[in-house]
């Protein structure tokens, strides 16, 4: 089902699903037990842009911090829960706004039926979560192996049991770390069922290796129109998930809003230190609030042509730089103030926009 016809699901103060924008999720990497730590770390990712944030909990300990980490950052919160049921309870009284949980491996119908009971009277939504690592052994056995159906099949399964409990409140999210597997089971699966979807290339990587993957396999997934909720999954600060999660909406015309950088190559005729240069740049641009195009362009040659579909830009020659404004030169400069140069334009582009 495409993301303008699931079913709306409030999870906190923010809404998914029905046509409502993609919302970028990450997770913390630190023990949630750990409450300053926990905050700290939350509070950076929601300055990225983070909109939803998951925590585990393992232990009672972590479920009374989710009351406290509550208080203190902006965001809804996710209790991420694995075979105690108990936690996903305590998890819920002390102020989750969505809890994800696998019914296959909370334990018998009673501990489900307990769950569901508490989810109910806060009308809290459950995010049934299916990985294609934990696949039961009949559907590895009937498929011949993991298979993007395997995961359909589990996944299916894991709602009815919900389903059957009068429960509807729910969120799916079914993630494998073969891009392609993924991918078909996210085609097969949104054919099925109304709900709306959390997805994800799980175990990706690096940032390196997992942002090409994750790339790949959600650019896919999102631009056939499934997809509610978004999490890039990289062996690294979790910051990083939210750049990226960021750069797939937008470069899929997702998402509007924040500046984006576009920078040449490199070549024979580059006479500064481009490589370093763009990454000041994009570091420098992270807070500034503009939907704009900047270019970062090596040589005054082919800089300012090369640049002309960019709202601004700069290109770079021997001890000295151009700013370049849709494909025009406005300024010649030092080398060494290009950047300061540009920084000053863009954080005063509304005012001169005006005029």
């Amino acid at each position: 089902m495409f993301r303008d016809k699931t079913k709306i699901v409030s999870i906190g103060n923010k809404k998914i699903g029905g046509g409502n924008p993609i919302l970028i999720q990450s997770m913390t990497n630190v023990p949630t037990e750990k409450v300053k730590e926990c905050v700290e770390q939350i509070l950076r990712l929601e300055a990225a842009g983070c909109e939803i944030i998951r925590c585990t909990v393992p232990t009672l300990e972590a479920a009374r911090a989710v009351a406290e980490i509550k208080r203190q950052i902006h965001i809804p919160l996710v209790a991420d829960i694995h075979f105690d049921y108990r936690m996903a309870i305590a998890a819920m009284e002390n102020g989750a706004d969505k809890i994800r949980i696998n019914p296959g491996n909370i334990g018998s119908r009673e501990k489900i039926e307990a769950v569901i009971k508490v989810a109910k009277e806060r009308n809290i939504p459950i995010r049934i979560g299916v990985n294609s690592g934990s696949l039961e052994k009949h559907l590895i056995e009937k498929y011949n192996g993991v298979t993007a159906q395997g995961i359909v099949e589990s996944a299916l399964d894991k709602i009815r049991i919900i389903e059957e409990l009068n429960y509807d409140n729910l969120v799916v999210s079914i993630k494998s770390s073969d891009v392609m597997m993924c991918v078909k089971a996210h085609e097969l699966l949104a054919e099925k069922i109304p709900y709306p979807l959390h997805i994800g290339i799980t175990e990706s990587g690096t940032v390196a290796s997992g942002n090409i993957k994750s790339a790949v396999g959600l650019g896919i997934i999102l631009y056939q129109g499934i997809g509610d909720t978004i999490r890039v999954s990289l062996t690294g600060d979790p910051v990083e998930e939210i750049k990226s999660a960021k750069l797939i909406l937008r470069t899929l015309g997702l998402r509007k809003g924040g500046v984006e950088v576009v920078s040449c190559p490199t070549c024979g005729r580059t006479k500064i230190d481009l490589i370093k240069l763009a990454n000041q740049v994009e570091d420098m641009v992270a807070d500034i609030p503009l939907d704009i195009k900047v270019a970062v362009m090596g040589c005054v040659v082919n800089g300012p042509g090369e640049a002309r579909e960019a709202d601004i830009g700069i290109a770079g020659g021997i001890n000295e730089g151009l700013l370049i404004k849709r494909g025009e030169v406005v300024k010649k400069v030092p080398e060494e103030e290009l950047l300061g140069v540009l920084r000053e334009e863009l954080l005063n582009w509304n005012k001169k926009e005006e005029r």
